[in-house]
Formats: C-alpha cells, sequence, structure tokens
C-alpha cells in the first residue's frame, strides 16, 4: 500500500465515505495501523471506537449486543498493533501496513490465538473488554 493509498483510505474512514464493501478486515487493520502509528494506542482506540461506530452507522449497520462495533476486537487489535507499530519502527505507517498485510497478525483468525471463539463471539465481549482466555496478549 503507497502513502497515498493509505491517506486516500484513512480520509474516506474519517469522512464516512469509505463504502461498505471497502470496509473490509484489512482496511480495518491498515486504518487501525495508522491511528496507532499516529496517536498511541490509547488515543487510537478512542478514535477508532468513535470512528469504526459512526462509519457502521452510514453503511446501516446497527451497533448492538449482536452486532457491528465490537469492543473486544477493536481493543485486542489496537495492542496487538501498538506492539508491531513498535517492532517496525523504523518504516514509514505505509511501508508497516505493507509488512502487516504480510504478517500473520493479519489473518482474520489472528485473535484465536488468544480467545475462544465462544469467549470472542460472547455479548459481554462484543459489548466491553474481555480478557483473552487462551494466552495473553503481548
Amino acid at each position: 500500500m503507497t502513502d497515498a493509498e493509505l491517506e486516500d483510505l484513512v480520509q474516506r474512514f474519517a469522512e464516512r465515505s469509505l463504502p461498505k464493501r471497502e470496509w473490509t478486515h484489512t482496511a480495518h487493520l491498515a486504518v487501525g495501523l495508522w491511528h496507532v502509528s499516529r496517536y498511541g494506542r490509547d488515543d487510537a482506540l478512542a478514535r477508532l471506537r468513535l470512528g469504526i461506530s459512526r462509519l457502521n452507522e452510514s453503511h446501516g449497520t446497527v451497533n448492538s449486543a449482536t452486532g457491528g462495533y465490537h469492543e473486544t476486537v477493536t481493543r485486542a487489535y489496537v495492542q496487538l498493533l501498538s506492539a508491531f507499530a513498535v517492532r517496525h519502527g523504523d518504516k514509514t505507517v505505509a511501508e508497516r501496513v505493507t509488512a502487516l498485510l504480510a504478517d500473520p497478525l493479519a489473518d482474520k483468525q489472528a485473535l484465536l490465538r488468544f480467545y475462544s471463539r465462544m469467549r470472542l463471539d460472547s455479548v459481554e465481549a462484543r459489548l466491553g473488554w474481555a480478557e483473552p482466555d487462551l494466552a495473553p496478549l503481548p
């Protein structure tokens, strides 16, 4: 992903003009890593919570106990992306995203190394923070 492509993606995310079909797992990761790299873990988490919820709403997706925004998934990925950003601190953000997309962390099942499916799919995990039940996050 080029710098220009990444900036365009992040801008469309922020403006809520990113079409639902483009709000893929890869896009989530790229936007997340950009935010972590730009704002640090805590500020990135706050911005992503709001941004993802608003983008979902703009797509007509209801953020509820059964769909839409997922707190544990977002928070866990922000933690993982923060550690990834530190390990790749010598790269530009676009280079980090390219490296991330080739990393096992980009696998859609990556969180299942830390969470059981039952725990991750729980209402409690969607609405609030759930600690990993298989292995600690780095």
